[in-house]
C-alpha cells in the first residue's frame, strides 16, 4: 500500500514537472493575442494548483500511513510547495490586473512568465534530485 502511494506521488510529480515545461510554451502560443494570454494563464494556474495539491495530498497520506516522522526532507518539500504556490498566485494576479492592451506590458509579462516558470522547474527538479539522492542513501535529509 505504501509503495503504491509513493509511486502515485512520484507519477504526480512527473506530471507536474511536465505541466511546468508545457507552461513555457504559453507565451509563444499567445504572442499575438494578449487576452488569450490572460485566459491561458488562468487555465494554467488552475491546472498548476490542482496538480500540486494532489502531489501534496498524496505525500501527506503516505507520510501518515507510513508513520514517517517529520524530517528535514519533508520540511523542505513543504517549503518548496508553499513557495511554488505563492509564486504562481502572485504571477496570475499580476497578469490578471495588467493592462495587456499595451504591447510593451504584454512583452514584459511574457518574459516574466517564462523566467518564473524556469525558477519553478528548477525548484521542483532540485527537490526531485534531493529525494533521489536520499533514496539511494547518498544524502541523509
Amino acid at each position: 500500500m505504501l509503495e503504491q502511494l509513493f509511486a502515485t506521488h512520484s507519477i504526480l510529480v512527473k506530471i507536474f514537472l511536465a505541466l511546468l515545461v508545457a507552461g513555457l510554451f504559453i507565451p509563444a502560443m499567445t504572442s499575438k493575442k494578449p487576452l488569450s494570454f490572460r485566459k491561458a494563464s488562468f487555465i494554467y494556474t488552475m491546472l498548476f494548483q490542482g496538480i500540486i495539491t494532489m502531489v501534496a495530498f498524496t505525500g501527506i497520506i503516505a507520510m501518515v500511513i507510513g508513520e514517517m516522522p517529520m524530517s528535514i526532507g519533508i520540511i523542505v518539500m513543504i517549503l518548496i510547495w508553499s513557495i511554488l504556490m505563492f509564486i504562481e498566485i502572485k504571477k496570475y494576479k499580476l497578469i490578471k490586473v495588467a493592462k495587456l492592451d499595451k504591447p510593451e506590458t504584454h512583452k514584459v509579462l511574457k518574459g516574466g512568465f517564462i523566467k518564473i516558470s524556469i525558477i519553478q522547474i528548477l525548484l521542483v527538479t532540485i527537490m526531485v534530485v534531493l529525494m533521489i539522492l536520499k533514496a539511494k542513501g547518498i544524502l541523509s535529509i
